[in-house]
This record gives structure tokens, C-alpha cells and sequence, in this order.
């Protein structure tokens, strides 16, 4: 066998029912497997002091090249000559780790963008952060000393009941932030986070077997708040007043370019003036919860976005007051307003829900709304190379219903929506 190379290895065949290998003829021991399953893991044969065969993996093919590889397994090789077996103290460590050091390692490779999410993209830093919070606040106090192959899948499932008990439950703190409780929606992300790092870890060799394999998740009995059509009009009578009275303008213009895009907060909130593209009502996101996304908008919505983007210099469409960032306060501003409406349980996701009710209720298909709210990554957003024409139809006609009913308008009844509907685009819920 010649010396290894990139071409060698990529040239390497799979079989499916045995593992194919191939050694270097520099490095005695030093070869690459090739798993039925097509991945090529770089690997060390030797035989330790008690003269027994060992097999150490150093890493996966396309992490490292076969140079690296190469000289790791120099390093490896050597340790053996002066006595050492470090498959055993690979697997004496590996034995040895905590929840906790398993949480560490996670956070610094995801922090350091080596590990990929699901899109296999980079993880990104606000999932990073979200794990960061379920770990220190539930996953570290409840089972952060315990060895991780000690672990069983009963112990994961108690972790879970218990952080849906409220274990891991603490009072308000001062500052920003409110107060840590339990609940089985708490506990689902924290056990899915929990599942999802010691699978990484699992795949990269960082430990033999992760306990959470087979996990039952908690299913979440949070209700999924929208706003009747009767709720929007008296909302948008509401902030027609409050404007008058002089609530904040940008706040204002936020709630409603959510009720009429159905967009998530902050890709309002931190949507720039060049993403918007009029002549083909669309949102050209360069990046979203499910990656870059080019998203239907109204001409209702259009109309919005742009008087608002008129209103200051600032590259974003809602600019911050101070400084040269984007507005965060939405939040804020909602809650006064549906204080003054007596509206209870109101958020920003209540609003985009309220434009997936609205579009269900015009008659457009669950397809056609997931593709209008980016849902990914089955999301239908994603697989246009050009943004389909019959979004566009589609948002244009959610967001002149919704924007005819915070005007005070009456609701469209189904028969005159689906007339309008077949008129296409050439015709609007503002010239009915």
C-alpha cells in the first residue's frame, strides 16, 4: 500500500456490510476507515505492553487532512514505544467526565463556530445563548457533577420531571430578566438542548454513548395565542389613539409591519433599508432563524416598511433612538397598548400566529402560509431561486385584509375572499 493520500482516500470504496481500511506505508500502524455508512475516520493499529492489538481514532477525514492526521498519529505512535496505550487512556478519561465538562466543551466549540447546527451552518451565537442559559440555570445544578457513562436513560428523564416541577426554579433577579420556573415547556428545551450536545459530543468523540438516546420530551401545553379579527380591529382603534397621544412612533410602526408580514421581532426589528426590495414585494433576508430567505410582503406591508424607512437616516428601518443601532423596545410599547386595550396575553409571536389565523382564513393553504412565515427547513421559501409569484399574491392579500381591519374595516366573508383570490395579482382588497 503506498503512502496515503487525499486522492487515496477519497478514492476509497464503502462496502455495506464491513468496514474498509487502508494503511500508510510511511507511518507503520498509521490508516484511514471507511465505516459502511461512507465516513472516513483516521486510525492508529498497535499493540500495547501486554503485547494485545489496539485501534485509537484520531479524528474524522475532511476535519483533519491526511497530513495532520499524519503527524498526530506520529505523536500517538511514540507515546506507544515509551509504554503509554492511549486507547485505554482515552478511554479512562471519557469515563471519567462530567455533565458539566461535556456543557464546557460544547459552549467553547459552538462559541468557536466548530459545530455545525442543523442546516450544517455554524450554530448560531443566540442558540449558543439560549443553551448557555438552560445549562447553568437547570442541566448543571440538577446533574452537572454526575459522570456522563454513568448515566442512564431514567436519570435524564427524571432531569426533565423535575425541571418541570420548578427543582430549578428561583425569584426574580434584579436587573434585566425575570424570574427562572419550571414547566413542561421549560423542561422540553432544556432536555432537547441536553440531547442535542451530548449527541456532538458523541459524534466527535468526546464520549462513547450519550444517555439521552431515546429521550421522551415533554410535550409543551402552551396555548397558541391569536388575535380575533375583532381583537385586531380594536387594536389598531387603540393605537390609531395612542399615536394621537404620542406613543412611540417606531413602536408603533413595528406591531403593525408584524401583524401585516407575519415576520418574526427581530427580523423587524432589525431589518435594514437595502434588504427591501418594492418591485417584487419581498424581504431579501441575508439571514433568518432558517437561513438566508427571500420573504413575501403586501404592498400594504411595502407601504408600511417604506414610510417608516423615510423617517430617519439610519441604515435600519427602525432605528434606534440613541446611537446608531436598531429599536429593541417593541416589547415595551405592545404591553402599553394592549393594557390600554385589554388584551392579556398578547407578544410579538402572538402577532405573527394572528397572521397565519388570518391567511387560513382567507382560504390559503398550510403550505402556502408556512412558505409566507419562512418555517424551515422544510420551509417553502427555501427552495426558490426566485420568489413564486403566488406568495406574493398570497402576502399581499393577508396584509390588505389585516391592514383593512386595523383601519376599522369589517372582515371579508370566505366567499369574497376566494372571488378576489381567483382575480389575481392585478387585483387588491383595496380596490374591492
Amino acid at each position: 500500500m503506498p503512502k496515503l493520500t487525499k486522492k487515496i482516500v477519497d478514492a476509497l470504496q464503502h462496502e455495506p456490510d464491513r468496514d474498509v481500511f487502508a494503511w500508510d506505508a510511511e507511518v507503520r500502524g498509521f490508516g484511514v476507515r471507511l465505516k459502511p455508512s461512507g465516513t472516513r475516520t483516521f486510525l492508529i493499529q498497535y499493540r500495547n505492553a501486554e503485547r494485545r492489538t489496539r485501534r485509537f481514532v484520531i479524528g474524522q477525514y475532511g476535519i483533519l487532512t491526511v497530513e495532520l492526521a499524519r503527524d498526530l498519529a506520529k505523536k500517538k505512535l511514540a507515546s506507544v514505544i515509551d509504554g503509554g496505550d492511549p486507547a485505554a487512556e482515552r478511554r479512562a478519561a471519557r469515563e471519567g467526565m462530567t455533565v458539566a465538562e461535556v456543557c464546557d466543551w460544547y459552549l467553547e466549540e459552538a462559541e468557536a463556530g466548530r459545530l455545525l447546527g442543523r442546516n450544517r451552518r455554524p450554530i448560531k451565537a443566540s442558540s449558543v445563548a439560549g443553551d448557555r442559559s438552560r445549562i447553568d440555570q437547570h442541566i448543571r445544578p440538577l446533574i452537572g457533577t454526575r459522570i456522563v457513562s454513568h448515566l442512564k436513560l431514567a436519570d435524564i428523564e427524571r432531569l426533565q420531571a423535575d425541571i418541570a416541577t420548578g427543582k430549578t426554579a428561583r425569584e426574580r433577579r434584579s436587573g434585566r430578566g425575570g424570574k427562572t420556573a419550571g414547566g413542561a415547556g421549560v423542561a422540553g428545551r432544556a432536555i432537547s438542548t441536553l440531547r442535542s450536545l451530548l449527541n456532538h459530543a458523541r459524534r466527535l468523540g468526546v464520549i462513547e454513548q450519550s444517555p439521552a438516546n431515546g429521550v421522551r420530551v415533554i410535550a409543551s401545553n402552551r396555548l397558541k395565542r391569536r388575535l380575533s379579527v375583532g381583537e385586531v380591529r380594536h387594536l389598531g382603534k387603540v393605537m390609531a389613539q395612542m399615536e394621537r397621544e404620542g406613543e412611540h412612533p417606531t413602536g408603533l410602526a413595528a406591531i403593525r409591519t408584524m401583524l401585516l408580514t407575519g415576520f418574526r421581532r427581530m427580523e423587524v426589528l432589525a431589518m435594514r433599508k437595502a434588504w427591501i426590495e418594492p418591485d417584487d414585494n419581498c424581504v431579501a433576508f441575508p439571514d433568518t432563524k432558517s437561513g438566508a430567505q427571500m420573504r413575501a410582503a403586501g404592498d400594504a406591508a411595502i407601504t408600511e416598511l417604506l414610510s417608516q424607512a423615510q423617517r430617519s437616516a439610519s441604515p435600519f428601518v427602525f432605528p434606534a433612538d440613541w446611537g446608531e443601532g436598531h429599536f429593541i423596545g417593541v416589547v415595551r410599547v405592545l404591553d402599553r397598548v394592549c393594557t390600554r386595550a385589554g388584551l392579556e396575553r398578547v407578544t410579538p409571536h402572538v402577532l405573527r400566529h394572528t397572521f397565519a389565523s388570518i391567511a387560513a382564513s382567507l382560504g390559503f393553504s398550510e403550505l402556502t402560509i408556512s412558505g409566507l412565515l419562512g418555517h424551515g427547513p422544510r420551509g417553502v421559501t427555501q427552495r426558490y431561486v426566485h420568489l413564486d409569484a403566488a406568495l406574493v399574491i398570497a402576502a399581499d392579500q393577508v396584509a390588505a385584509e389585516i391592514a383593512r381591519l386595523l383601519d376599522g374595516g369589517e372582515v371579508l366573508s370566505m366567499k369574497e375572499a376566494k372571488r378576489l383570490r381567483s382575480a389575481g395579482p392585478a387585483r387588491s382588497f383595496a380596490e374591492a
